[in-house]
């Protein structure tokens, strides 16, 4: 049996405080990206403008259903909020609990998933967004956000908040990998 020095007795409880702050760093960053996936999906989903000069008969409207890639992305958003939110618990229990490892793999796995449907959905809303801003000659597809500026406004805001997250959950499974790395590495 090795018994412990004096050296390496003190670097097991800054190892520990280390990992359990790291932990909180975790916890925080979740919370942070369950509002900025909540208010994309709450900001997308609720974007519509009707242009002043319609009529009664002839409606000139712009609503974030009319194109199947917002539908998606409000749809994306949603799922990956509620995911963060039953993986509060979790994040939690690797606070009072800094030694698992299994459940720490676990949250690695599931947030690199979502982090692929997040990025893929916010991706495809923004090529749509783009193309409202500048529009494609080639295609004979003109611009809309001259007309719609509350529309793309919102739209724009509803991406800032999803690539937002995407970038919290890239940190977030860096973070894990590295509690997870130091767990198991002697000092």
């Amino acid at each position: 049996m090795k018994e412990e020095g004096p050296s390496e007795s003190r670097e097991m409880p800054k190892k520990t405080g280390v990992i359990r702050g790291i932990s909180i760093l975790d916890l925080v960053l979740r919370m942070v990206a369950i509002v900025g996936t909540l208010g994309s999906a709450v900001a997308m989903g609720t974007t519509a403008e009707t242009l002043p000069f319609s009529t009664q008969t002839v409606l000139f409207q712009a609503q974030y259903n009319d194109i199947s890639a917002f539908r998606v992305f409000v749809i994306v958003n949603s799922v990956v909020c509620g995911y963060l939110a039953f993986s509060l618990p979790m994040s939690i229990y690797h606070v009072i609990r800094i030694k698992a490892s299994k459940s720490r793999a676990l949250l690695i796995f599931l947030d690199s998933m979502m982090l692929g449907v997040l990025a893929s959905g916010a991706s495809a809303a923004a090529a749509i967004v783009y193309l409202a801003h500048k529009g494609n000659a080639p295609a004979n597809w003109s611009a809309i956000c001259q007309q719609y500026q509350t529309f793309c406004e919102r739209i724009t805001g509803s991406l800032i908040g999803s690539f937002a997250a995407v970038l919290i959950l890239v940190l977030l499974i860096s973070l894990s990998a590295a509690m997870l790395s130091m767990r198991h590495r002697r000092f």
